[in-house]
């Protein structure tokens, strides 16, 4: 078993699972569709290609930063052109146009871990290389939402999900005083991908999540199964995160 370790984390990021024109949702942390469709970018593979093998690898996502839930509030149309005539968004049923309106939701000063699992150590690698020099533009959810750190933390042999996250991966903290609050009770919230019944997990704690596709110009999204842990760390994996290192 090999796990690759991803960091997803800036200013802004939205990881819609229900989203329709009017409200454009956003999970609490990153949606499995979102990711694999992020490595598909990377890897060049256009909409219609199978993306099954990337749907395979298990995730799991460590809560680093939770962030804070924004709504933005759009409005399209309802302006007037410049002989004065007013304008708004065209209908497909060639209704009268008119102004839309739409709500936006995006997870801000979030910052997460996510780990990709399976069996092809080949296939982890062609992602991680992918990462550091991908085919298309990356982005968090949507396209103005760039990463602010690299995204790839590199591959781990002989490692599950839990294992590289629990003992390889740092937590960031911002300035000494946010590290000593958190070295009191330093616990992270994970979101791991089970089989019930086969993972030593029963239906009964699972939660559900609508974000497994077998391609992207196809909208039959499926469930998969999720439960939530808690990764205790140790003392030497909390440092303070470079980028808010004052250089003197």
């Amino acid at each position: 078993m090999s796990v690759l370790i991803m960091r997803l984390t800036a200013p802004l990021q939205s990881w819609g699972t229900q989203s329709r024109f009017s409200v454009r949702d956003t999970a609490r942390e990153p949606s499995k569709s979102g990711v694999i469709g992020l490595i598909s970018a990377a890897l060049g593979r256009p909409r219609d290609a199978d993306i099954r093998d990337l749907m395979a690898l298990a995730m799991t996502v460590r809560i680093d930063r939770e962030g804070s839930v924004q709504r933005d509030y759009q409005t399209a149309g309802g302006g007037s052109l410049p002989d004065g005539h007013p304008y708004g968004v065209a209908k497909a049923n060639r209704a009268k146009a008119q102004t839309v309106t739409s709500s936006r939701y995006y997870l801000a000063d979030a910052d997460f871990r996510v780990a990709l699992e399976g069996d092809d150590e080949t296939l982890l690698n062609t992602i991680a290389d992918a990462l550091s020099r991908p085919k298309w533009p990356l982005y968090l959810g949507r396209k103005a939402f760039v990463p602010s750190q690299p995204l790839c933390r590199g591959v781990h042999i002989r490692l599950s999900a839990i294992e590289a996250l629990s003992t390889t991966e740092e937590w960031f903290a911002r300035g000494s005083q946010e590290r000593e609050r958190f070295t009191e009770q330093p616990q992270l919230r994970a979101i791991c991908e089970v089989m019930p019944g086969l993972s030593g997990v029963t239906l009964a704690e699972c939660d559900v999540r609508q974000d497994v596709i077998d391609r992207f110009d196809s909208r039959d999204f499926q469930l998969r199964h999720v439960c939530t842990r808690w990764l205790t760390l140790s003392p030497e994996l909390i440092a303070e995160d470079p980028s808010c290192i004052s250089h003197h």
